[in-house]
């Protein structure tokens, strides 16, 4: 009986040192295409650390994000909201430019966040890298981000609080005297530090692993955003590493990114407490930028609300809760803002109290154990400062991604494009003359959702810009 007490004693202080809630780890990549990842097919840049853990775990062809453009895709997958809830439907930019386009200056802090509710939960929460969901140009009354249920945060100049801040340096210029961008974002935060650009990455990596290591000591489950400022431009690869045009330099770009990244996931495969525990997911925030990732078979790029705009690679990898192995799921069809009630499901936490997620909780489906899709359909509302943009000279406003189906249409409903993905995926056959009672019908839906939610001044801003479309892409 001695021996049997002093065995239940070491289990009971040995496993309680360890989280039995799963920890999870949130890529979110910048302006990556839905084809830049060699393991969906890119032949022009290796990405062998993403691939790993494709070939070791999930990777979903169907998956969406919820705006084709920065702020809105990143509060739709820290909320489970669609960011039109919030007044968030372009990027946020200088304060009068908010306003002009009819939205917040920053996401409301009472927003049902993700971390927050980990937080309250006992995780150890951390968010490292991109933010862009309040406190960036002139705007600096925005909250920290650890006013949104963080409890460390390491940021670029698009948000409040401690951050890395961008060095830059060309070919044949003298590496005494690099060059510095965003120095004005200095003031939005203490602890600012100053690092080349080309290693950024790897800087909330090394920002990220301690926090990991600090909440495995204690015992605690750990939730944390690695969101990068790669592969967003203006592009900076290592100096060993330049190109000669914009494609050659977003490829290098993207090839030290998943090096940089590779040092994280490597760190996480080799700790056996972490290993079995812990649930990395990798995607894209939007499509690509013109001219440089590369959407796969899909047409359009950002901003777009066309499948190259929307549709975003992700990968779920952990070898201790995704038992299925190489496996590509081709049918699931699901979104950013399926993640937040879905990951809160996989956790054992309860949802924000009082919250109706437009997000469906789909964990069999992450976890590789299902194909199943979300029932309700998926809608899509355009940036309000994007009607016209990279050779489009009137994009449509709304769309909805409904079963096989994808219609897009002003906000009247007018001009209908109706496409069956199943069979052209690619968007290149607009069908809706041949389905008048299809298009009615999506058309309605597509209205009345737009409708529920608080406006924005795309409307206002249609004739301007078809009139006088951006000659050249803004930094978003």
């Amino acid at each position: 009986m001695k021996k049997l007490f002093t065995i239940l004693l070491w289990l009971s202080l040995h496993c309680s040192a360890h989280p039995t809630k799963p920890n999870i780890v949130l890529v979110f990549i910048d302006d990556m295409g839905w084809g830049d990842f060699s393991c969906f097919g890119n032949e022009a840049a290796r990405t062998p650390h993403i691939d790993r853990l494709a070939k070791e775990g999930v990777r979903f062809e169907q998956f969406y994000v919820n705006s084709p453009i920065c702020s809105p895709s990143r509060t739709a997958i820290s909320t489970g909201h669609y960011p039109q809830r919030w007044r968030i439907t372009s990027y946020l930019a200088h304060r009068d430019m908010n306003k002009r386009r009819g939205m917040a200056q920053w996401l409301d802090p009472k927003a049902p966040m993700l971390a927050r509710s980990l937080q309250q939960a006992g995780y150890a929460t951390g968010h490292f890298g991109k933010w862009h969901m309040g406190g960036q140009r002139n705007v600096d009354d925005a909250p920290s981000i650890t006013a949104y249920g963080f409890d460390a945060s390491l940021t670029n100049f698009e948000g409040m609080g401690p951050k890395l801040l961008p060095l830059t340096l060309k070919p044949g210029q003298d590496p005494v005297k690099p060059g510095r961008i965003w120095a004005d974002a200095e003031r939005l935060g203490q602890g600012v530090r100053w690092m080349q650009r080309s290693e950024i990455t790897r800087g909330f990596v090394d920002e990220a692993i301690p926090f990991i290591d600090r909440a495995v000591k204690s015992g605690t489950p750990f939730y944390i955003n690695l969101w990068p400022d790669d592969v967003h431009s203006p592009f900076w690869p290592p100096v060993a590493k330049w190109g000669n045009n914009k494609r050659e330099l977003y490829l290098s770009v993207l090839e030290t990114m998943d090096e940089q990244l590779g040092k994280l996931f490597s760190h996480i495969r080799d700790t056996p407490l972490l290993r079995n525990n812990t649930l990395v997911l990798v995607c894209s925030d939007n499509g690509p930028e013109l001219g440089a990732g590369v959407a796969g078979p899909f047409r359009g790029f950002k901003t777009h609300l066309y499948e190259g705009g929307v549709r975003s690679s992700l990968i779920a990898w952990g070898p201790g809760l995704v038992k299925a192995k190489n496996k590509v799921n081709c049918e699931s069809v699901f979104s950013a803002v399926d993640l937040v009630p879905t990951l809160l499901d996989i956790t054992g936490t309860p949802h924000a109290n009082g919250v109706t997620y437009d997000g469906e909780s789909v964990p069999d489906v992450l976890l590789g154990k299902s194909n199943v899709s979300r029932k309700s359909p998926i809608f899509f509302r355009r940036p309000p400062d994007r009607d016209a943009f990279y050779g489009d000279k009137d994009l449509p406003d709304l769309a909805v991604r409904d079963g096989k189906w994808k219609f897009l249409c002003e906000y009247d409903g007018s001009e209908p494009e109706l496409f069956d993905i199943e069979k052209d995926r690619g968007e290149t056959t607009n069908i809706a003359s041949e389905h008048p009672k299809l298009v009615a019908r999506f058309a309605k839906a597509c209205i009345a959702w737009h409708k529920s939610l608080p406006p924005d001044k795309g409307p206002d801003l249609v004739g301007n810009f078809r009139r006088n479309p951006p000659k050249k892409p803004k930094k978003d």
